[in-house]
């Protein structure tokens, strides 16, 4: 039960439940060809319990800590990402929306990589396909190539096996190469692509045709141009316009591949249609967040405004490292003092040998960095008057009598708008909570949410209770885990 209770507390800690948000039982609906995986609906799009777990276990990389199966804290940040989750869903069915989809950087991109997909899948599936790697060939490679004593055991076997696999397909790629072409009309245009027309050149000039389509400078002026400036930088001799041929003759060779891809009905594949959907998906995202950053830009304004109203969340206070000496009188802290002033002890000694805290044994009296305001008034006032490495006169607290002495300070930071630095950091948060108002008022508004509190609940259990089964596998006589361990302990401690 103390899997489902912390997510039910998460649930109504995080954004997820926000306004215009509907928390539903099990037995609301869920995608039946999903396995009752999904967790969340925005809209039409759907959330599965799998796609958290998958972010969450690369979410290092987004900033978010990756818990250990089956713990509370793994349970948080799943529903740290779940919110994330709903907020790109929003943006991307607000882009598809406002015709987003539309902008020709997506429909480049979009067919660039629709391209790259296709081409490697045919590559691998038609032009490489199975390469089969007889005995007799593993044989005469072996005799051919090792030495007259060489044992050829079961993994030198696969080693050769998987050499001359691999020497097979660069031989089969390269003379399909040679005849990619053979079926196929391809007419060039080599008069529109000098360079020194490159800043007049419209989009739609045509390149070259191959087959039924046609190459156009807008699909492809960037590559074509960066393999030339590419070539020079790399060698200054270089022909810049060979380059650009080649670079050419390669988006010819691609486009011709794609077409056989298409024939085969590859556009069908199942691996295809997956890839495409989640590029489509978060490419239209990505764009259209960049699109509301550049209208939710801020004037220099605005942006003071917002941190003269937020100072609290950028200004670090200033911050002193403290040691210090606690006893029981004015009299002992005087005497102390004078003993560390003329070098009799150090103050380090003082805090080992007379101090009245507990853990003034282990830390030699090192409190840490304290900042203003985390100590008592007198203290306080104390360690923010001293200068580094000056001890203090006695200080009374409830605690005692102390004694001082800061050894290092941190000056405040983000104290002054025109700094660059600030500025930047402020800038930053104040997108930040202008995107998150924004997709709050989608979820409000727009777009309907629902999140399937019950089921989400359930499949975490469901995951916890998995661990602990395994976990207590693993501690079963025999099991593989204790056998590894035992092999294990063999390698640390051998047997004598």
């Amino acid at each position: 039960m103390k899997v489902m209770l912390v997510l039910v507390a998460a649930l109504f800690m995080f954004p997820v439940c926000a306004i215009g948000t509907t928390i539903g039982t099990s037995a609301d609906p869920v995608a039946k060809d999903d396995g009752g995986n999904v967790i969340a609906r925005v809209g039409d799009q759907t959330i599965a319990f799998g796609e958290i777990n998958t972010a969450l276990n690369s979410s290092a990389i987004v900033g978010v800590s990756i818990p250990a199966l089956g713990t509370p804290e793994r349970d948080t940040a799943r529903i740290t990402l779940l919110d994330r989750f709903i907020s790109a869903n929003l943006l991307y069915l607000d882009a598809l929306d406002q015709g987003v989809d539309k902008d020709p950087r997506y429909r480049r991109a979009v067919s660039r990589f629709s391209d790259a997909i296709l081409a490697g899948l045919y590559r691998k599936r038609n032009q490489a396909g199975a390469i089969p790697v007889s005995d007799e060939e593993v044989q005469t490679y072996f005799k051919r190539h090792m030495k007259a004593d060489a044992e050829l055991t079961d993994d030198l076997h696969l080693q050769i096996e998987s050499t001359l696999r691999r020497q097979k397909l660069h031989e089969r790629m390269a003379a399909a190469m040679k005849t990619l072409r053979d079926d196929i009309k391809v007419t060039t245009y080599p008069e529109n692509l000098a360079g020194k027309d490159d800043a007049q050149r419209p989009e739609s000039v045509p390149l070259a045709a191959v087959g039924p389509d046609t190459i156009t400078w807008g699909q492809v002026s960037d590559k074509i141009i960066a393999a030339g400036k590419g070539a020079t930088m790399t060698d200054p001799l270089a022909f810049e316009e060979q380059a650009r041929r080649d670079a050419l003759d390669h988006e010819i060779d691609l486009r011709i591949t794609v077409q056989k891809a298409a024939a085969a009905g590859l556009e069908n594949d199942p691996l295809y249609r997956k890839r495409m959907k989640e590029y489509r998906k978060t490419l239209l995202t990505n764009l259209h967040r960049e699109q509301l950053a550049k209208r939710m830009e801020p004037s220099d304004k605005e942006l003071q405004a917002y941190y003269e109203a937020n100072r609290s969340r950028f200004i670090v206070p200033e911050s002193r490292k403290v040691q210090m000496v606690v006893v029981g009188s004015k009299e002992e802290a005087g005497n102390l003092k004078s003993r560390i002033e003329t070098g009799d002890i150090s103050m380090y000694q003082a805090a080992r040998d007379h101090s009245l805290a507990a853990d003034a044994g282990q830390n030699l009296g090192e409190l840490g960095w304290i900042s203003q305001g985390q100590v008592a008034p007198a203290l306080d006032k104390t360690i923010f008057t001293l200068g580094p490495g000056e001890i203090s006169d006695p200080v009374e607290s409830p605690a005692g009598w102390h004694l001082v002495t800061v050894l290092e300070i941190n000056d405040a930071s983000h104290t002054d708008f025109a700094d660059e630095t600030t500025r930047k950091l402020i800038r930053r948060k104040c997108m930040h909570d202008r995107l998150d108002a924004y997709t709050a008022k989608l979820r409000k508004d727009k777009f309907t949410v629902e999140v399937y509190q019950d089921r989400l609940v359930q499949l975490a259990q469901q995951e916890a209770d998995m661990v602990k089964a395994l976990a207590e596998q693993a501690h079963q006589p025999g099991s593989i885990t204790q056998q590894r361990i035992d092999e294990l302990n063999k390698i640390i401690k051998p047997a004598m």
